[in-house]
Parts: structure tokens; C-alpha cells; sequence
């Protein structure tokens, strides 16, 4: 893989398409039998998860459903400090089980504003699955329950994550040189 050049910033091969999908299968696997008979809705938190959402709702075999919200607290590579909801929830939640679906959790401001207003709602249950989590960068409590890769506190982009709006569009994912 080589490095990858988004603006002012350069950066290098951190994880290649075939290890995200070895594990995104991993994780559908254990969903599927997590959530035998229970009819989840997956809850997609946009933009970043969109990737990771399909690829893995690709192998969901339980009988599901997908929505998406958009939540934003990020402008370049920092926090703004301030979580938006850009879209929100239009499904029915009350007494169903939920598994909110991120690409990554860097500090866990954006869930933890966002977890009160919706088990407000009423779910059955309410999991959370990542892509790349990344536990030394925690500063509000979270609870992750299915996490594809643990990174360290990198600043990372593509499949998905972004830096000022660009390099989403990657099959691998790179860090910051």
C-alpha cells in the first residue's frame, strides 16, 4: 500500500481492506448469533460508518433492520466540543434491541450525548459495535461491546474516516506519518 497525501498531511498504510473484512466477518458471525430471533435494528452513526455499515449488514443473516442518523462533533482533526445531530432517529425504538454501529470511538463524547436521548425511547437493549476503537483516547464513558481492531490514540482515515472531509473513500485505512 502506499502512503496516502490529503491535504497538508501524509499518511501511512495502517490496516489493508483484507484484515477489515476478515474482521467485519468475524463480527457479523457473532451477531448473527447474539441476535438469533431478536430482529435488531442497526443504528448507523454517519458519516464515517457508512462503509462499515454496509459491509457488514452485507452478512447480517438474522432478520434486521437499518437506519442511520448523523452525529458530528469533528472539523479537521480535532473535537469541536459541541455534538449536532445533522439527522435524526425516524425509527421506532421502544422495546427493541439496538446495536448503534460506529467506525470509530475516539473519545466517546459524540455516543455518551447521544446514549440518554435514545434509550430515553424505551429499547429492549442497547450494544455498541466499532470498527476501531481506540481506549487510550476515552474520555467520557462508553461501552463498546464488539470492537473489529483496538488502535492506538493515531489519527487515522479512509474506509470511511475522514480528514476535513476527504479520504473516506479508501479500502484500507492509514495513519497520520
Amino acid at each position: 500500500m502506499p502512503t496516502l497525501k490529503i491535504l497538508d498531511k501524509e499518511f501511512v498504510p495502517y490496516l489493508n481492506e483484507k484484515e477489515i473484512q476478515e474482521k467485519i466477518t468475524e463480527l457479523a458471525h457473532q451477531i448473527n448469533k447474539d441476535y438469533a430471533g431478536k430482529k435488531p435494528i442497526f443504528l448507523s452513526i454517519l458519516n464515517g460508518s457508512f462503509l462499515f455499515t454496509a459491509d457488514l449488514f452485507k452478512q447480517i443473516t438474522i432478520e434486521a433492520e437499518v437506519c442511520f442518523i448523523k452525529l458530528a462533533s469533528y472539523k479537521g482533526m480535532t473535537s469541536s466540543g459541541n455534538v449536532i445531530t445533522a439527522i435524526g432517529l425516524e425509527a421506532n425504538v421502544s422495546n427493541r434491541h439496538i446495536v448503534i454501529l460506529e467506525d470509530i470511538i475516539d473519545t466517546g463524547k459524540t455516543l455518551h450525548h447521544y446514549l440518554p436521548q435514545l434509550v430515553s425511547n424505551g429499547p429492549a437493549s442497547v450494544k455498541i459495535a466499532v470498527l476501531l476503537n481506540k481506549k487510550e483516547a476515552l474520555q467520557f464513558p462508553v461501552q463498546v461491546d464488539y470492537s473489529c481492531f483496538d488502535i492506538p490514540n493515531k489519527f487515522v482515515v479512509g474506509y470511511g474516516l475522514d480528514y476535513d472531509g476527504l479520504g473516506r473513500n479508501s479500502k484500507d485505512i492509514y495513519q497520520l506519518k
